[in-house]
C-alpha cells in the first residue's frame, strides 16, 4: 500500500482542482458572448456564442451536466487567483512530495490546455496521467512508476467528428513552446503524422480507439486538427474520464482516465505477449499501486470498471485472468475480494505443498499450521483441532477431559496420516471459497462439513 499524504494536503488538492476548473472555464470563454444549448440525439450540448469580425462563432463547451450548469451560472463571477493557485501547487509538491511533470512537459500541456484540447474532450493518458493519481487518491506513488518522456493524448473519433469546434493544429501549439518541434511521419503513411517530436526528445503522441480491423492506419481527429494512431482497448480506458490538475505553474486543468480503468487497462496490456519487458514491469507497478488504494477507498468504482471489462467477452475475461498472475498475492486478493471473484478465476493459480513442517499453535481453540506456496509466495495454512476431529469423526465426550498434550499428539499423528486429504481441502477452500484473508487459509470444523459435501 502506498504511503498516504496528510488529509490537509489531500483537501488542498481538491480545492486546487475546483479553482483550476473555474480558471480554465473563465479563460476559455473570456470574450463577450452568451451560452446556447443544442440537442443532439436526445442529449443537450452547450456552446459559447460570440461575435467576431467574420461573423458569429460558436465554441464547444461540453455535454450538459450539473457541474457544467453551475459553471455557466457563475461565469465571470470568480476572480482569477493565479498566485494563490501557484502557492497551492508549490505546497503540494514541497510538503506532500507529490509529483510534478518536467518543466518542458508542463509547458507543453499548459499550452495544449489553453488551446482547448481538453475542453474538446481529449484525454491525457499514459504515465503523465498516472502522475495525477497521487494527489487525486491522496498517496505517494512509487518513484520508478512516474518517469516518462512522452505525452499521450487520446480522443474518440466519433466525438472528434461530432464536436462543432476545433483547436489549432498541435504542431502550431507546440512550436509556441519549443520551435524545434516537428511532425513525425507515420510508419504506415509518411504523408500523415500522429506525433510531434522536439530536439530534446520530448514526444507528443495522438491516439484514438481502434474498434475495427488492425490496419494501423492513422485516423483523422478533426476537432484536434491532427491524425491519431489507433490502439486496441483505448475505448475502455478513456470512457467516462475525470478531471485532474497537473502540478505545474498555477495548475494545469486536464482530463484523465478514471484511475480504476487505468489500473485494469494496464493489467490487460501487461499480459500481452508482444509487450516489451520494460513496459510490462512498469505496467504492473502502476496497476498494483493503484489497485491497492482503490480496492480500499473506491470499491464500488473498481467493481463497476471490472464488471464492464469482463462483460466485454471471453477474450477480455481471459486477459484479466492471465494478468492477475503478475500481481503480488496481497494486491491480487484485494482486487478479487472487491469484485466478488475467488482465486480460481486466475489462470494457473494453485496452492502447492512440498514437505510441510507442522507447528502446533495453542492460541484460541488450538490448531496446527504449515506453509504452502502459491504464485511463488509462501501461504500459511491452518487446521484447527476441531477440524481434524470432525474430518475423522473422532469427537468423543470422554476426550473432553483428555490431557492436552495427549490430545495434541493424537491430533498431530492424525493430521500427518491424512495430510494429503487435508491439503486437498485447503486447496479447495483457497481456490473456490470467497476470500477472507490474503496470506492465510484457515480450515475449521464448519469448513469440513461444507467442503466434504
Amino acid at each position: 500500500m502506498p504511503t498516504r499524504i496528510p488529509l490537509a494536503m489531500h483537501t488542498a488538492y481538491a480545492d486546487l482542482v475546483d479553482r483550476c476548473a473555474v480558471a480554465a472555464f473563465e479563460s476559455a470563454f473570456a470574450s463577450d458572448g452568451n451560452f446556447v444549448a443544442k440537442t443532439v440525439r436526445a442529449r443537450k450540448y452547450w456552446y459559447f456564442q460570440e461575435k467576431t469580425p467574420e461573423g458569429r462563432r460558436q465554441k464547444y463547451v461540453g455535454p450538459e451536466t450539473e457541474e457544467l450548469l453551475e459553471q455557466i451560472a457563475r461565469h465571470r463571477s470568480a476572480l482569477d487567483d493565479v498566485r494563490d493557485r501557484q502557492a497551492l501547487v508549490s505546497m503540494l509538491v514541497r510538503s506532500a512530495y507529490l509529483p510534478r511533470p518536467q518543466v518542458k512537459m508542463g509547458e507543453v500541456l499548459q499550452a495544449l490546455a489553453e488551446a482547448g484540447v481538453f475542453r474538446l474532450r481529449a484525454v491525457l493518458v499514459g504515465t503523465i496521467a498516472y502522475q495525477t493519481y497521487a494527489a487525486m487518491l491522496g498517496v505517494r506513488l512509487p518513484a520508478v512508476s512516474l518517469q516518462t518522456g512522452d505525452v499521450d493524448i487520446a480522443q474518440h473519433r466519433t466525438i472528434s467528428v461530432a464536436t462543432d469546434d476545433k483547436s489549432p493544429s498541435p504542431l502550431s501549439i507546440l512550436k509556441e513552446v519549443d520551435a524545434s518541434f516537428r511532425a513525425v511521419p507515420h510508419i504506415r503513411d509518411s504523408t500523415r503524422s500522429t506525433s510531434c517530436l522536439a530536439s530534446g526528445g520530448l514526444r507528443v503522441d495522438f491516439l484514438t480507439p481502434n474498434r475495427g480491423a488492425d490496419s494501423g492506419e492513422p485516423q483523422p481527429l478533426p476537432a484536434l486538427a491532427t491524425d491519431a494512431h489507433p490502439l486496441r482497448f483505448l475505448d475502455y480506458l478513456i470512457h467516462e474520464p475525470v478531471y485532474a490538475v497537473l502540478l505545474h505553474g498555477a495548475g494545469v486543468y486536464v482530463t484523465v482516465p478514471a484511475p480504476e480503468r487505468y489500473a485494469l487497462h494496464k493489467l490487460i496490456l501487461a499480459q500481452r505477449p508482444d509487450r516489451p519487458n520494460e513496459k510490462k514491469s512498469k505496467d504492473v507497478v502502476q496497476a498494483e499501486s493503484l489497485i491497492s488504494v482503490i480496492a480500499e477507498d473506491r470499491p464500488y468504482e473498481l467493481s463497476a470498471a471490472w464488471n464492464e471489462a469482463v462483460g466485454r467477452g471471453k477474450k477480455w475475461r481471459q486477459s484479466l485472468a492471465r494478468a492477475l498472475t503478475l500481481l503480488k498475492a496481497e494486491t491480487r486478493d484485494a482486487l478479487l475480494k472487491t469484485v466478488g471473484e475467488n482465486r480460481s478465476f486466475v489462470i494457473g493459480l494453485d496452492l502447492e505443498f512440498a514437505a510441510p513442517l507442522l507447528r502446533y499453535e495453542p492460541e484460541g481453540y488450538g490448531a496446527f499450521s504449515f506453509y504452502g506456496t502459491s504464485g511463488g509466495e509462501r501461504h500459511r495454512c491452518v487446521v484447527t483441532l476441531d477440524a481434524i476431529e470432525d474430518y475423522l469423526k473422532e469427537k468423543d465426550s470422554e476426550r473432553e477431559f483428555e490431557d492436552i498434550e495427549i490430545a495434541t499428539e493424537r491430533a498431530r499423528r492424525a493430521l500427518s496420516r491424512n495430510l494429503d486429504k487435508f491439503k486437498a481441502l485447503l486447496r479447495e477452500k483457497f481456490l473456490r471459497e470467497p476470500i477472507s484473508t490474503t496470506n492465510e487459509t484457515l480450515l475449521t470444523a464448519v469448513d469440513i462439513g461444507r467442503l466434504n459435501r
